[in-house]
């Protein structure tokens, strides 16, 4: 790959995926559009068969850096990632591509931030996300993995939870570059380089997952992954609602134990039947919130447990929707 646009970091491509969200991608893709051609060379848009009007909408664009892919069916995030990572690098000649989802886009400034970092050495980037309000958001905050630490697995087991392996507010107000060994799929830049060399998204984990199973083989294989907080996204997520702890749609439970099944055995090696012992009570202590829908919750929960372990992706999407809504 080569660097033709003079920037620090050479060319940036951004890939969306996006799927009936148009009210947000009609956020996102200005906000993209919005950074200097030399920090953010192109754009594609990966249109997971929406029919909410944002084929139109997208038709109507008219920056040159915008191309859209659409697909013709829906493929979850993780089909939509691989497809447009396959696009972009066929079609768009980048030294770094840049994922996210439509509901979250650079902050003003996030690209010439990045392209004004040293990333030599490093084949993979993870920017700072924050909620629109500024709060950190959970669910995208880089992670080390404590099965390769002996330190931080020791914080985590005296009680740090969560805490002692994902970077905190500390990590997000202190300037500077560090590795670290995985990461979410909003605001996450890869070189180039390391996806011909390792591959793309596993397309059949449909969603859930596939960040932190990519991003953790890419550590895992010997890329060096980053963090600086200088490059700043916002994602407008409202995925997981303290108010209402149900998984939903109900077909979402296959694929979420499904995949942290598989994400768990790359992280844990050896350890990874006592965490297995560990979890599984407390995922399906998640039965009690799913009244009137438990035996349906059960029947998903078991097929994601007999696959997880098996490391089986080729379920049928079809099958999995027929037992979440019930019928025979």
């Amino acid at each position: 790959m080569h660097n033709s646009t003079g920037a620090g970091n050479g060319r940036v491509v951004a890939v969306v995926v996006t799927h009936q969200r148009l009210a947000q991608l009609r956020v996102t893709l200005p906000a993209l559009l919005a950074s200097d051609p030399q920090a953010l060379a192109a754009v594609l848009v990966v249109d997971n068969a929406s029919d909410d009007g944002t084929p139109e909408w997208l038709a109507a664009q008219s920056d040159p850096r915008l191309s859209v892919l659409r697909l013709d069916e829906n493929r979850g995030g993780a089909g939509g990632f691989d497809a447009g990572m396959r696009r972009a690098m066929r079609d768009l000649s980048p030294d770094w591509i840049v994922v996210m989802d439509d509901d979250a886009r650079p902050e003003p400034g996030a690209m010439a931030a990045f392209q004004a970092l040293d990333l030599s050495g490093y084949d993979g980037f993870a920017a700072a996300v924050r909620h629109p309000n500024g709060a950190l958001c959970e669910m995208n905050r880089p992670t080390y993995n404590p099965f390769w630490h002996k330190g931080i697995l020791l914080r985590t087991l005296l009680g740090g939870g969560r805490g002692a392996f994902h970077l905190g507010p500390e990590d997000f107000a202190t300037p500077g570059l560090r590795a670290i060994d995985g990461a979410s799929f909003v605001g996450f830049f890869v070189r180039a380089a390391a996806v011909q060399r390792r591959g793309y998204p596993d397309p059949a984990l449909f969603l859930y997952g596939d960040d932190a199973i990519y991003t953790m083989g890419l550590t895992k294989a010997g890329h060096r992954l980053g963090f600086d907080p200088s490059v700043r996204f916002e994602h407008d997520s409202s995925t997981y609602s303290a108010a209402d702890p149900r998984i939903k749609p109900l077909w979402k439970v296959y694929y979420y134990h499904r995949n942290l099944l598989i994400l768990y055995r790359i992280a844990t090696g050896l350890f990874f039947v006592p965490v297995l012992c560990l979890y599984l009570p407390r995922w399906l202590l998640r039965l009690r919130h799913h009244r009137g829908e438990r035996g349906r919750f059960l029947r998903l929960f078991g097929l994601a447990l007999i696959d997880g372990l098996r490391r089986r992706t080729d379920r049928a999407r079809a099958e999995v929707l027929r037992i979440a809504e019930g019928r025979r």
